[in-house]
């Protein structure tokens, strides 16, 4: 392992996220909440003293030795670092007293998942609210993505930045735009922020003030899902609704499509085949969930509305709610758990299981069913005409795997605390696929503060293996991943 170049990624990670730290203590300045100011300043201090330690024990780092595993390792730890760093304004301020609790909630924002501990938002200080809805949209698009969008982590072009990028980006392949992978980084957050502003504006425009314009925005380009009101979307009016139902949708789709649609190349864009599967699902769920709960809803335009918002936070992994779907009927339940697998496109900010992945795996099936009937035939699976590399199928099938046995082991641990198989499936559905809101006692009306201090931690490792996409997670407690390399 190249340890010290991995030290030095995440010391440039941690002085990222300190300076990303001071807007909230502008805010918090400005509105006079003295200690929200002291908690940041405080936190500050801790974050830029563990980076400056770490950058002056690696002065002589170099990218060359660095590989697949240094991008994985270094993709985990630096993400561990955020969340432990991340989450101390809300014990020194006193927001969230409990270390654990904190560390919860700061994990779910920047794994974009939205699953809360918290029974009241709208008391917390506005200062820890906007550090709370921001670390979605730091995690969104991944915050080693922008550290390559903004710095040159090494002074020579090495290609190390290939496997940070795939490390963290989602999906089963991450590919190069343009031929630089740093030029790539800044066209994705380009695009990403030239998305946000204009899901800002929209909300303003829907007599929003620009606090809680900003804050939402950043919930729903990351597809994170905090909140600033304890009914989450509940009482907005119908068009932030509707406008938010609808970015919520776009962020879902993979970031490639709006490059191909701004170099004017409209067919490929449209016609990829993910992109054409994401969206007839997204109209079929819709469809057959407002057909079921019709009875429910006074008006069809009511149905429609809530129906349509809740696949799109649902496959977005977004988590936010307009109405209390854990009472819905059985059928249209059984389809927000389903989509809760299905999840968003790769290569956007959603989480689960991806649509790519779906795709490849029903191929793989009948390829291999017609393998049986036709042994000596070699075939190949093709995704937009082009043949799909052999190691990237098995690379799903060993995801497959991994992801069950996450479920599993997950939910037993959980099944612990005495709540209801419902209860912990779901959370660790949430969990795992980055989505906030599961059914039953973890609904979208309740949270997740009941579980005991195991079974959050166990659910915010869930968080990050899901939106790490699990290997860097895993390679962090592979003993060979460690060995020093012959």
């Amino acid at each position: 392992m190249n340890l010290r170049m991995m030290m030095r990624i995440i010391a440039y990670v941690l002085f990222v996220e300190a300076a990303l730290m001071i807007p909230p203590v502008l805010i918090s300045l400005v509105l006079h909440e003295t200690a929200s100011v002291q908690a940041f300043l405080i936190s500050i201090a801790i974050i830029v003293g563990v980076a400056g330690f770490l950058y002056a024990i690696t002065i002589k780092a170099s990218g060359k030795r660095f590989y697949a595993r240094e991008g994985l390792a270094t993709t985990g730890l630096s993400w561990i670092f955020l969340g432990a760093l991340g989450c101390l304004p809300f014990v020194l301020s006193g927001a969230i007293p409990s270390y654990v609790d904190a560390l919860f909630e700061m994990v779910s924002g920047f794994t974009t998942t939205g699953s809360s501990i918290l029974n009241n938002v709208e008391i917390l200080p506005k200062g820890i609210l906007w550090w709370r809805s921001f670390s979605h949209w730091v995690g969104g698009m991944g915050v080693l993505v922008f550290l390559m969008s903004i710095v040159s982590v090494s002074g020579k072009n090495q290609g190390f930045t290939l496997h940070i990028m795939r490390s963290e980006s989602p999906g089963p392949a991450v590919g190069k735009m343009v031929p630089r992978m740093k030029d790539t980084a800044k066209i994705l957050y380009w695009i990403y922020t030239g998305m946000t502003v204009i899901n800002i504006v929209l909300l303003k425009l829907g007599g929003l003030s620009l606090f809680d314009s900003c804050c939402l925005a950043f919930g729903t380009a990351g597809t994170g899902g905090f909140g600033v009101l304890n009914d989450s979307f509940a009482s907005y009016s119908p068009y932030i609704q509707n406008v938010t139902t609808l970015f919520m949708l776009l962020f879902s789709v993979n970031f490639s499509i709006y490059y191909l649609i701004l170099m004017k190349n409209f067919s490929a864009a449209f016609g990829d085949e993910e992109f054409k599967l994401f969206w007839a699902a997204v109209f079929v769920a819709t469809a057959a969930i407002a057909i079921n709960v019709r009875p429910l809803y006074s008006t069809l335009e009511e149905t429609i509305r809530h129906s349509a918002f809740t696949v799109g936070t649902i496959m977005s992994t977004t988590g936010y709610a307009t109405t209390d779907f854990d009472l819905w009927p059985s059928f249209a339940k059984s389809i927000v758990v389903l989509m809760m697998f299905c999840g968003a496109c790769a290569g956007s900010t959603g989480g689960g299981f991806k649509q790519i992945r779906l795709l490849l795996l029903w191929r793989s099936l009948r390829r291999n069913l017609h393998r049986s009937m036709h042994p000596s035939e070699v075939r190949a699976i093709h995704v937009n005409g082009r043949a799909i590399d052999e190691g990237i199928i098995h690379n799903t099938h060993a995801y497959l795997v991994a992801y069950v046995i996450i479920i599993i082991v997950s939910v037993l641990v959980i099944s612990l605390d005495g709540f209801n198989f419902e209860t912990n499936f779901t959370a660790v559905m949430a969990t795992l696929n980055n989505i906030g809101p599961g059914l039953s006692q973890v609904g979208p009306t309740c949270n997740f503060s009941g579980y005991s201090d195991l079974s959050k931690l166990v659910l915010t490792a869930d968080m990050l293996a899901g939106r790490l996409e699990i290997y860097p997670m895993l390679i962090l407690i592979s003993k060979s991943a460690w060995k020093k390399a012959r």
